[in-house]
């Protein structure tokens, strides 16, 4: 039983992790999309690739390496089948940046408020 992946859409329309993958060479999106298969495919992903994200409020990242840059795509759970990808990032340093971290968890937020409004 896999999951089904969609994109988070701000209130306006925009799609922040649309942005991301645009931005990427066609290489590196060729190993994005091969990543966020195995998320849609796989029941247990190797952390290697999607990791929960410690002292958060249900945050995950999809973590993509590509020679000596890594990359990371947030995302969060609606639900237990469906994965919602808030934004990614370049990363630079060891640790991930506190305010990408509170971005996606607003961005969270926003998505489950908007939600229940339906």
């Amino acid at each position: 039983m896999g999951k089904t992946v969609i994109f988070y859409r701000t209130a306006d329309g925009g799609c922040p992790v649309q942005e991301f993958l645009d931005s990427l060479s066609s290489k590196t999106a060729q190993k994005v999309a091969w990543v966020l298969s195995l998320v849609e495919d796989l029941d247990v992903v190797p952390s290697t690739y999607f990791k929960k994200l410690v002292s958060t409020e249900g945050i995950w990242e999809c973590r993509i390496q590509l020679g000596s840059n890594a990359y990371r795509i947030f995302c969060f759970f609606d639900g237990n089948s469906v994965v919602v990808l808030t934004h990614g990032l370049i990363k630079k340093t060891q640790k991930t940046p506190q305010r990408e971290i509170e971005r996606a968890e607003t961005y969270r937020k926003d998505y489950l408020r908007r939600r229940t409004k339906r």
